[in-house]
């Protein structure tokens, strides 16, 4: 069974995306992964409250995009790490553990995160 994966990192330098080029490095954002299936459905109602990039800067969504690349910033972290730590699940789960971190991470220096859909 393959189990379908969000990825999530830290964007060091803005700056690099910018000029629209993004493209799947998974290692070089430091990326954490987490079952889609299971998390991102059920946070669906909340992650419409949080406001994005689709693709690019220059494209303001809300949400993640699912089978694409999402560009979450500063402003929206907090929301993101309440809907991470609010999940119970997050007691047995060290990948959502890890996400919390990477979030927090993100929010103390104040950086852009990048979501890699399925």
């Amino acid at each position: 069974m393959v189990v379908a994966v969000a990825e999530f990192g830290i964007i060091d330098n803005i700056e690099e995306i910018i000029d629209g080029r993004i493209s799947y490095d998974p290692i070089k954002y430091g990326c954490v992964s987490i079952d889609d299936d299971i998390y991102i459905d059920e946070w669906w109602d909340k992650l419409v409250l949080m406001k994005t990039y689709f693709h690019s800067l220059e494209r303001l969504e809300f949400a993640l995009a699912r089978w694409g690349i999402t560009l979450i910033p500063p402003e929206s972290l907090p929301i993101f790490y309440n809907i991470v730590i609010t999940d119970k699940r997050i007691n047995d789960d060290d990948n959502l553990v890890a996400l919390a971190n990477k979030i927090k991470e993100a929010m103390d220096k104040d950086k852009f995160m990048i979501h890699y859909g399925v």
